[in-house]
């Protein structure tokens, strides 16, 4: 291949970066390093109604921490700047004024009304709506006139309609779009700024862009580029949409899943016979997600969505997990980058032979379009799951210990508070585990005050309640407090010990020392846990546990 590869990531900050636009990302930066090729990012603001104040922000701090780094773009520079749409409207308006002056676009004055009837009456004579282009062009003292009216000034293309289009791409083959079939479009709208079909191919030509890989759904907005790229004598990108992915509740993996999640939860909780007001605080659940009582009751009839963090807050809230769909999701339920690289390449990419579980490196070195499916593609959550206990017992204990504390950070765990030292003993310990958040979960007991420990009351009955739990745990104790030295092998051979000497199995000695150490059945393996937490704290968790739950205990004896 002689020509450079570049391509580009351009996303909308209108909200968290979406796996399904992850995966736009990945597969674009993957061509680009496979064919020692550049990486542009862009960020397409030019929408100034859905943009929010810190999407960009997070859709970088997302790709960053996926390892997608990019050669030009935001906190990068690079030759071909401004990297953010809302800062290029010269570059766009000397377009504009090219096809103006040519002829091959005009000013349009129609209010949002006066489209909207002529949508109805088309729909009224069951034919698709076009736009009826005037027989003489406005001239700028139209365009003045209409400005003094207080009319919206737009400028839309003049599409050419005496030939069809033939878009050329490296998934789908040869798309035929029939003359006629596009009517003309807006390029600039009333606000002064770029529509996303224009802006992406100026932006396209003047970064040198070789490659625009992106979803499916941009198949349809492809004709339309095309009949720009040649009224502006622009080279002609390869392009390569992939295929869908379906979520394993079926239809397309999307965004809304997450607000669809919380508004059925929701649901439910107001229509148990105890009532609304019993169940949940409408007004304190607004508050909690920083919108107002008009906002969350527009949200529940399905009118509007508030933003994720208004969402995630209201979940948490409620004490409720919702499935993860943004790229942020997934960091926080503890999953690895590489992992969801990995995952996601596969969706829509098949790498040829057997091997699926593949580092970067591997990834990049195989990646090419030729080997991009038509077929689409399953969003199967078990198998990312399985990826992910594969990925965190391939990678370096140093790299893992890393994103062992980067997530510790992500969920302002008390875990924290551990040197690298212990968060590597804590790895080692978690030997087995699936997600990052099952070992801070198994492990967050030990960075807690002694007196902090909070009980489940089912294990609480279930373990101290039953089976002389608590006489057991005073045994333990004991046997604990006359040890010099705690070390896994002593604990083990004492546990064992005094398991055989009570004739009973090892987990009816084990499981109520785990609910005194950290108040639930599930935890780091018994030894270690004893050994990390020390012989004080260990003695004083005891302690504590026997005390609180005694009287309890005598009062089911009455």
């Amino acid at each position: 291949m002689s020509e450079q590869v570049v391509t580009r990531f351009a996303p909308s900050p209108t909200g968290y970066l979406h796996v399904g636009g992850a995966r736009t990302a990945i597969f674009d930066w993957l061509w680009a390093k496979h064919n020692g090729g550049k990486f542009i990012l862009r960020i397409e603001d030019t929408d100034q109604k859905r943009n929010t104040p810190t999407a960009t922000q997070q859709l970088l701090e997302d790709l960053r921490w996926l390892g997608i780094d990019w050669d030009e773009g935001p906190q990068v520079g690079g030759t071909n700047g401004p990297y953010l749409q809302s800062q290029r409207r010269d570059i766009y308006d000397k377009f504009v004024k090219k096809l103006l002056d040519e002829q091959k676009a005009y000013y349009c004055f129609d209010t949002s009304e006066q489209l909207q009837t002529m949508r109805e009456h088309a729909e009224a004579q069951k034919k698709g709506f076009a736009y009826s282009r005037p027989e003489n062009f406005p001239d700028t003292e139209d365009v003045e006139k209409a400005r003094r009216q207080g009319r919206p000034v737009t400028v839309r293309f003049a599409m050419p309609q005496d030939k069809s289009i033939v878009v050329e791409d490296v998934v789908r083959g040869r798309v035929e779009f029939a003359a006629g079939e596009i009517g003309d479009f807006i390029i600039q709208k009333s606000d002064g700024f770029p529509t996303y079909n224009f802006a992406c191919v100026i932006d396209d030509e003047l970064m040198r862009i070789t490659h625009v890989i992106r979803g499916q759904e941009h198949l349809m907005n492809t004709p339309t580029q095309q009949a720009l790229q040649d009224a502006l004598g622009f080279r002609r990108p390869i392009y390569a949409h992939m295929s869908v992915t379906i979520s394993q509740g079926g239809g397309k993996l999307s965004k809304r899943e997450r607000p669809q999640a919380l508004r059925k939860i929701i649901e439910v909780a107001l229509a148990t016979p105890n009532g609304a007001d019993k169940t949940i605080d409408l007004e304190k659940l607004a508050g909690t997600g920083n919108i107002s009582r008009k906002e969350l009751d527009d949200f529940l009839s399905g009118q509007s969505v508030p933003d994720m963090p208004s969402i995630d807050a209201m979940a948490k809230y409620l004490g409720t997990a919702l499935p993860e769909i943004n790229v942020v999701d997934f960091r926080r339920s503890g999953y690895l980058p590489e992992t969801m690289v990995n995952f996601l390449a596969l969706l829509g990419w098949n790498p040829g032979g057997s091997q699926e579980v593949m580092s970067i490196g591997e990834l990049i070195s195989s990646f090419d379009l030729s080997r991009l499916t038509k077929s689409n593609s399953l969003f199967d959550r078990d198998k990312l799951l399985a990826f992910n206990t594969e990925h965190i017992k391939m990678l370096e204990m140093d790299i893992l210990v890393r994103r062992f504390r980067d997530y510790i950070k992500a969920v302002d765990s008390p875990l924290a508070k551990a040197d690298d030292k212990m968060l590597e003993k804590i790895i080692k310990a978690n030997q087995g585990a699936r997600t990052l958040a099952q070992m801070e979960q198994k492990s967050r007991f030990l960075f807690l005050a002694d007196d902090r420990i909070v009980y489940d009351d089912k294990t609480v009955k279930k373990i101290l309640m039953k089976h002389d739990g608590m006489s057991i745990l005073q045994v333990v104790r004991h046997r604990l407090a006359e040890m010099n030295e705690l070390t896994e092998e002593k604990i083990e051979k004492m546990l064992r010990s005094l398991a055989e000497e009570k004739q009973v199995k090892f987990d009816k000695v084990a499981q109520p020392l785990r609910v005194a150490l950290c108040g639930t059945a599930v935890s780091l393996p018994i030894f270690n846990s004893v050994q990390m937490l020390g012989k004080k704290s260990t003695l004083a968790r005891i302690d504590i546990t026997l005390k609180k739950f005694a009287a309890v205990t005598e009062a089911e004896r009455r």
